[in-house]
């Protein structure tokens, strides 16, 4: 086996093992499902502030007015960091607010190192 071949084969056994782990975690295979959408952009004004962003994963649900957030992240410390995210996440909901106000938005950020799926605390308007 060829040093490339060798990279793409241990490539695929991680991609199998993520893709198990994502079958095994009933909030992940929502994420990941067909009715869900990846690298979402959106925008809008904040304080008088225009954002221009992109989010990871993207799940709405018209029938039980949800909005589903989730965020990759690769940090190693989860904690450097945290509260940033966590400002991110509030900016998402915040302009998808003002699109869907009537639906409740839940956030969540995917540590990827260690797999944890953490849920974030949506502020209120």
């Amino acid at each position: 086996m060829t040093e490339h071949e060798k990279m793409f084969s241990e490539e695929g056994i991680k991609i199998k093992a993520l893709i198990a782990k994502i079958k095994q975690s009933p909030e992940l295979i929502e994420l990941f499902s067909e009715n869900s959408k990846s690298e979402v952009p959106i925008a809008g004004t904040i304080n008088s502030r225009f954002i221009s962003r992109r989010i990871d994963r993207l799940l709405i649900d018209d029938t039980n007015k949800t909005i589903k957030i989730l965020d990759y992240k690769t940090d190693m410390d989860t904690d450097i960091r945290k509260n940033s995210y966590i400002a991110q996440i509030n900016e998402y909901a915040q302009l998808l607010r003002a699109i869907y106000p009537t639906y409740k938005i839940f956030g969540y950020i995917l540590w990827t190192h260690n797999f944890l799926l953490e849920n974030i605390h949506i502020k209120a308007v």
